[in-house]
């Protein structure tokens, strides 16, 4: 991913093993790393059992905040594309007991992967 499309927002998928070895300490023993989406310094990763949202924080990006969402709890999700005058695609997933979705902002070459693999785990 170039500096550009991450400071506009676009994801890339990163390279698995990277990832894996850097989640090691908190990745379950049976748990494997399937595909990972990157927008700037946020993660989106996606593992056999679950979807774990990664917001690195400050300016250092030391902070950071994992939200771990089985796919089982996921209870729908929404995408809306882009079009082509508002160029920002809008992800909301609804977790079983929340009344608010979880949302997020992607940019449009993102959504459609990050729709497939939720699509592919959840109805597996």
């Amino acid at each position: 991913m170039g500096l550009l499309d991450g400071l506009l927002g676009n994801a890339s998928e990163v390279d698995l093993d990277e990832v894996a070895e850097e989640l090691a300490p908190i990745i379950g023993d049976t748990e494997n790393v399937q595909q990972v989406f990157k927008v700037i310094r946020d993660m989106y990763v996606f593992t056999n059992k679950r979807l774990i949202l990664i917001d690195k924080q400050g300016m250092t990006g030391r902070k950071v905040d994992y939200h771990s969402i089985p796919y089982r709890a996921i209870t729908q999700f929404k995408i809306e594309t882009a079009g082509h005058f508002d160029l920002d695609a809008e992800l909301k997933i609804w977790i079983s007991g929340q009344d608010e979705p979880i949302e997020k902002e992607l940019k449009k070459d993102t959504v459609v992967g990050i729709q497939k693999t939720l699509a592919t785990n959840m109805f597996a």
